[in-house]
């Protein structure tokens, strides 16, 4: 009897429980994606008009709401009465998912290198933005520092070039 009611509860409690396995098709999948923007924008110090730009993003994603960022690419700023200045801006970044997974903050940080003949022009840079990232599509806007890029502030040469930028770009997974 002790048997048989034994084995009675064992087949109840094996019939009523549920197995909770993961369920991958639920699960975040970590990917790459990869983007193509163009940038303008205004300095905001002299002897600069404005910059323009195209860059070039990897994005790997390590969650829903977290990402790493490369960018690099090419800006030229025009220069008031005198030869631009073009430069290849090397980054990464941090980026951070609010609201709905669309609208965003990100930080990053790197190099400008110039590549104009007479400037020599290479400086660290530092750029938070806020935007917007759909499926495809990618508006942003950013304040850029490059630090050691030639100013004019009080009719003296200084350094420290300050810049807001507007990128929009077309992105996919890889």
């Amino acid at each position: 009897m002790k048997k048989t009611t034994t084995l009675a509860l064992l087949s109840l409690l094996f019939a009523t429980v549920h197995s909770y396995a993961q369920d991958k098709s639920n699960s975040y999948q970590r990917n790459f994606k990869y983007g193509v923007g163009l940038s303008t924008g205004l300095p905001l110090n002299d002897p600069y008009q404005v910059n323009v730009g195209a860059d070039a993003r990897v994005q790997y994603n390590i969650s829903e709401n977290y990402s790493l960022t490369f960018t690099t690419g090419y800006n030229n700023l025009s220069v008031k009465d005198g030869a631009s200045i073009g430069y290849i801006p090397v980054k990464v970044g941090y980026k951070t998912f609010l609201f709905s997974n669309e609208f965003y903050v990100m930080g990053e940080f790197g190099g400008a290198f110039s590549v104009t003949k007479d400037a020599n022009a290479n400086s660290i840079l530092f750029s938070p933005s806020i935007g917007y990232g759909a499926k495809s599509l990618d508006i942003s806007l950013r304040y850029e520092f490059l630090k050691d890029f030639p100013i004019v502030k009080d009719n003296q040469p200084d350094n420290g070039l300050a810049q807001i930028m507007v990128r929009v770009a077309y992105g996919f997974d890889l």
